[in-house]
Formats: structure tokens, sequence, C-alpha cells
């Protein structure tokens, strides 16, 4: 049994491959930059829309509305630092009923007042 092996062939399935994924993940990469700034733009017209309903746009400047990219990465990396100092919990509360023994210490009849009269 003989195993021959066609570089040639081999080699130009992989150039294929390889260029048809570079094609694939460029235009994913178009398709999101479009897409992030569309709902960018939509975002801040909302944002318009919500502030002319409300009567406050003629008081803001056009600047003002939109956030600037230092102020976002701030934000995130406020949130991100806060989720990082604090304890990570699971969220599940468990309560157990744990038996004691009777004792008189804990008993409320000894801690109650008798008057007799």
């Amino acid at each position: 049994m003989t195993l021959l092996l066609k570089i040639p062939e081999i080699f130009e399935q992989g150039i294929v491959i390889a260029i048809t994924g570079y094609v694939i993940v460029f235009a994913a990469l178009v398709v999101l930059f479009y897409v992030f700034t569309a709902v960018s733009k939509i975002l801040l017209a909302r944002t318009k829309r919500h502030l002319a309903k409300t009567g406050r746009l003629h008081h803001i400047k056009e600047d003002e509305i939109e956030i600037s990219g230092e102020v976002s990465a701030a934000i995130a990396m406020a949130l991100y630092l806060h989720t990082l100092l604090h304890d990570e919990e699971s969220g599940k509360l468990t309560i157990k009923k744990i038996s004691k023994n009777y004792t008189p210490w804990s008993s409320k009849i000894y801690g109650m007042r008798n008057f007799n009269r």
C-alpha cells in the first residue's frame, strides 16, 4: 500500500480555505461596524426625542448629549473595579433549622415578671 501525497492539491485547498476564512472575518467586522454605528445613532435620536418631549432640549448643548469615549471607558473601569473588589456570592439563601437542646437560659418564661396581688 503506497501513500502518495499530492502537495500542490493540498496547498491549493489550504489557500482557498484561508482566503475564505479571512473574507468571512472581514465581512463580519464590517457588518459589526455598521451595526454599532447605527445603534449609536438610534440611541442619540431617542435621547434627543426624549429631551424634546420633556422640554429640556433647548437647555442642553449638542456636545453634552453624546457621551465621549473617555467617559464611557471611565464608567466601564469603575464598574469592573466595583465587581472585582467585592466577594462573589452565589445568590442562594439557605435556611437550616438547627435543633437546640432546651436550656432555661433561652426560655422566655423566666424573663417575665410575676406580679402577685
